[in-house]
């Protein structure tokens, strides 16, 4: 079984997050500046946490609210047509356009607010950085609260990672800054965003956090038993997943040169499944829903690893998945599925120059035609959390001999190290598919290139 207590995922609050689709660049911008101006709905929906007799409930004006959620900066449009009803939001810098977004789409939003991580210089025992932040969030919420697509105000995400256990300086910024949200806007619950269960934090909230209404929970390989392992801990507050798909880079198994192995897109389709039925819908008592990630396309690890679409717009089964959970109903033209992609021969290491073989098993649904591209990209092995891990081109088309929809023969280029092939399987329907393989090229690594940079 996959090591579920792991650390989670975190985003980086100066790093834009790459999400592309149809041609355009999404950028999630976990931090900075606030916008100057202000597109804010003055007319709020109350939105409560009520005990009931069987466990919790949110309201959402006097009414049951579950969310039906995502994580990532792809069409809000898109995300009401599949059956999504709410999107989060990781800093407020862009917050006026996302509610302005989520209005026009009939959506709702979990507006985050950034707290400083450890590794990026900030301290919870400095009193100026920790009022610096308070101060910002208190800016959002005078400036929002009364905008009548925001649902919950989510404090932080993952920051209590770095920090000693048992020390409640984290702990107590966050529930000053929830006070504060309790005086100033009656109307949103409070919650904020950690990495799984384990260790003292479930406890840590409970003693040091009245004011946090709702705990968000980032789980991946643990997906499916995060409700169970939550109330082990001791949780008694209602909880929102608010990160999942599939097992995380630093949960899968590796190549021999250190090559993370990647599940097909139809793969992660059950692990997106796992965990909404197993924690979500099976755990509606405490559970107030959950956001998918990420809704959009995004490099972490390999290219393809969390996105929900491709850089093209077109979307992976994922999206399928969701929209089934969602609305209870199959979707009319679904993505097409990869059953393997596998090497004819070997380990996927070779020499310079060598020939590999690989053969595609794919196909599409309800017998649509299939048209198969493929792609050597170099693998970075840059697998921290929230790194770019792939290449930004194709790379090296001249590699890729004898294509076809069931197999390609691959010419290792002449520089050592890591590659990566895809294969990437699309549809008339905006339907897709993707799969890769590590490759090893047993070769010294070419040198970079030094480039005159040109002076101003």
């Amino acid at each position: 079984m996959l090591n579920i207590l792991l650390r989670g995922r975190s985003l980086l609050p100066m790093v834009r997050t790459s999400l592309m689709l149809t041609g355009l660049l999404f950028a999630t911008a976990l931090s900075g500046p606030l916008q100057t101006t202000t597109l804010a709905d003055d007319t709020p929906v109350r939105v409560e946490v009520v005990k009931t007799a069987g466990g919790w409930q949110l309201l959402r004006g006097g009414k049951p609210y579950f969310i039906k959620g995502v994580g990532g900066d792809g069409p809000k449009q898109w995300l009401a047509q599949y059956g999504g009803n709410t999107f989060r939001t990781w800093g407020a810098d862009r917050l006026a356009t996302d509610l302005d977004d989520a209005r026009k789409s009939g959506l709702t939003v979990i507006a985050g607010m950034w707290m400083g991580h450890k590794r990026q210089g900030f301290n919870y025992h400095n009193t100026e950085q920790v009022k610096a932040q308070f101060d910002t969030a208190q800016e959002s919420v005078r400036r929002y609260h009364n905008d009548s697509a925001l649902l919950v105000w989510s404090i932080g995400n993952e920051m209590e990672t770095e920090e000693p256990a048992g020390d409640p300086a984290v702990w107590q910024a966050i529930e000053d800054i929830a006070a504060m949200i309790k005086k100033e806007d009656p109307n949103h619950p409070t919650m904020t965003v950690i990495a799984e269960v384990g260790g003292d934090k479930i406890p840590q909230i409970n003693k040091y956090c009245p004011d946090i209404d709702i705990v968000g929970i980032n789980s991946y390989g643990g997906g499916q038993s995060v409700g169970e392992r939550y109330r082990t801990a001791g949780g008694t507050k209602p909880y929102v997943i608010t990160e999942f798909g599939p097992p995380g880079q630093w949960e899968t198994g590796q190549k021999p040169w250190g090559g993370v192995v990647e599940m097909t897109s139809t793969e992660k389709t059950d692990w997106y499944r796992r965990t909404y039925v197993g924690s979500v819908l099976g755990q509606k008592e405490f559970c107030f829903g959950s956001c998918a990630f990420a809704w959009g396309f995004k490099r972490e690890a390999t290219a393809t690893w969390y996105g929900m679409f491709l850089p093209d717009g077109s979307k992976v089964a994922a999206v399928d998945t969701m929209s089934e959970l969602w609305t209870g109903k199959p979707i009319t033209n679904p993505c097409p599925r990869i059953n393997s992609l596998k090497l004819a021969d070997g380990d996927g290491r070779g020499e310079t120059g060598a020939v590999v073989h690989v053969l595609l098993d794919a196909s599409g649904a309800n017998g649509e035609p299939i048209k198969v591209t493929w792609e050597l990209q170099r693998d970075m092995f840059r697998y921290q959390v929230a790194a770019e891990g792939a290449a930004g081109s194709a790379g090296f088309p001249d590699a890729i001999a004898n294509a076809t929809d069931k197999s390609a023969d691959v010419k290792l280029p002449a520089s050592g190290g890591g590659y990566r092939l895809y294969a990437y399987v699309r549809t008339p329907h905006n339907g897709s598919a993707v799969a890769n393989l590590c490759l090893f090229v047993n070769a010294p690594a070419a040198k970079p290139t030094a480039t005159k940079a040109a002076l101003p």
